[in-house]
């Protein structure tokens, strides 16, 4: 299997983080950033947007580029890089990707040209209180009458919630199964309680009283299915942006040893601290090929295939990512602690994606309750 990008792969990474590395040059900028709401860069998305990367999943008739996961992936991994703030991964790979799965030729056209040109932010509100990253709702309810559709409950964290223009919302459908719908930003009964979350992003507590909601499709029906699968390709993407993280981790480390000095010499001389800065090193690896594996099989097959390779590799970055954060802070000594310093951030993100769509346990029971449907294999002599 060749995991080497081709030259227009190269060109967009190079492209990716040309813009954002300018844009997040040094620590403090991407600090400053996120102090003041809306938590990210405007001018930084509407970059990315004049760069087609808004689009970059979506088909051309629809305003976008027609890339698929591996090009999505190489974006994600960018942007972790430098911890961009911007919501790449929940409005355009995960609400942008129920639009594009589930959406009307006409629902495609709008909400996918605006997203694409970064006329409009969207935001994918799922999570319930008590859930655990479910493909199904149950706390928000539909109902349908003649003047169309309403919805009631609460929904919380929705990442990105109080900025974005248009909500993806799930919910409970009457005759039973999960619907998708969409709901303006102005929409009466609609509240939104934004709040910061630990890794500097940005989430909201959105309640509906009777909201009026317009149906994300020709048509009623369950679209947990739908959810389910956009859910498993967002994952892939969060890993590609979790592995661009514990890159910038390691690199970070591997440099502080070798200019911080103890007793006169270079922490590097220390065999012991070198060793443990080389399990990082295979720790980051073994998580690339995971990621970049998950995305060529999503390109490549999709359905049951796409689901287990989702969960091996969250599961696969999940214990990278929870190895190299707490080696990277541990390495750095007392200045790993201080909020002032970039390391303690890329650990928190990576924490934040891990728990984002399932975390490794969760991922692992998934695996391990199947674990009898998998092909057999002869053992080594």
């Amino acid at each position: 299997m060749d995991f080497n990008y081709d030259e227009e792969q190269q060109a967009l990474r190079e492209a990716v983080r040309g813009l954002v590395g300018r844009a997040y040059s040094d620590f403090e900028s991407r600090r400053r950033t996120v102090a003041e709401d809306p938590g990210f860069s405007e001018k930084v998305w509407t970059q990315l947007a004049e760069m087609g990367i808004l689009g970059l999943p979506f088909d051309e008739e629809h305003g976008g580029m027609g890339a698929g996961a591996v090009e999505i992936g190489i974006v994600a991994q960018e942007l972790g890089r430098v911890l961009a703030p911007e919501p790449f991964l929940t409005s355009v790979v995960l609400a942008g990707g129920l639009v594009a799965a589930a959406g009307s030729d006409e629902q495609k056209v709008g909400l996918l040209g605006d997203l694409s040109s970064g006329a409009s932010v969207l935001a994918f509100a799922h999570a319930e209180p008590g859930s655990r990253w479910q493909p199904t709702a149950s706390a928000v309810t539909a109902t349908q009458s003649d003047d169309g559709w309403t919805l009631a409950g609460v929904k919380e964290p929705v990442l990105g919630g109080a900025r974005a223009d248009l909500l993806i919302v799930s919910a409970a459908l009457p005759d039973g199964g999960t619907g998708l719908f969409v709901v303006t930003a102005e929409a009466p009964g609609l509240t939104r309680d934004g709040y910061r979350t630990h890794d500097g992003g940005r989430a909201a507590k959105v309640t509906f009283a009777d909201t009026p909601a317009d149906l994300l499709g020709d048509e009623a029906g369950d679209r947990s299915g739908i959810i389910a699968r956009v859910l498993d390709i967002a994952r892939i993407a969060a890993c590609n942006e979790a592995v661009g993280a514990m890159e910038f981790s390691l690199e970070t480390t591997a440099a502080y040893l070798k200019s911080r000095k103890q007793f006169g010499v270079p922490l590097n001389t220390f065999q012991a601290l070198t060793f443990r800065a080389a399990d990082m090193y295979v720790s980051l690896e073994q998580a690339r090929s995971l990621a970049t594996w998950a995305s060529m099989v999503l390109d490549s097959q999709g359905g049951e295939d796409a689901a287990v390779a989702a969960a091996r590799a969250s599961l696969g970055v999940s214990r990278a990512g929870r190895h190299i954060g707490q080696e990277a802070i541990q390495l750095h000594g007392g200045i790993g602690m201080t909020a002032e310093y970039s390391i303690g951030s890329y650990t928190s993100r990576l924490t934040a994606l891990d728990h984002l769509l399932g975390d490794g346990n969760h991922h692992l029971g998934l695996l391990a309750a199947n674990v009898s449907g998998y092909d057999e294999v002869d053992p080594l002599p």
